[in-house]
């Protein structure tokens, strides 16, 4: 298991589907069964490594990223998804701040 090179609120690249996203959640290791993995992860990624959780741009849908198909965005222009304000409440210019949640 290793250290994850990415937080909660940064806005990523993916490498090989060239879309952009907020991270919404981190595992330390993958966390999906392998049935998803099979049928989704077709390029393999080790399972040993960080995944992440992705509001996907300009979608309506999120995604589960291993950690080798993620890069950070040189795009820093904010993120368009419908739940992103359920996550995060403000956006400095480069990331974005973590809601804070009601007790």
């Amino acid at each position: 298991m290793s250290e994850a090179k990415f937080y909660v609120g940064q806005i990523i690249h993916h490498t090989k589907f060239s879309y952009r996203g907020v991270i919404f959640g981190v595992d330390a290791t993958f966390q999906h069964t392998n049935e998803w993995y099979a049928e989704m992860a077709t390029s393999n990624p080790p399972k040993d490594k960080p995944w992440y959780h992705v509001l996907v741009d300009q979608a309506g849908h999120m995604t589960y990223v291993a950690e080798q198909n993620i890069e950070q965005s040189t795009d820093t222009g904010q993120i368009e998804h419908p739940m992103l304000g359920l996550y995060f409440s403000n956006y400095n210019g480069k990331s974005y701040g973590l809601r804070k949640k009601k007790n």
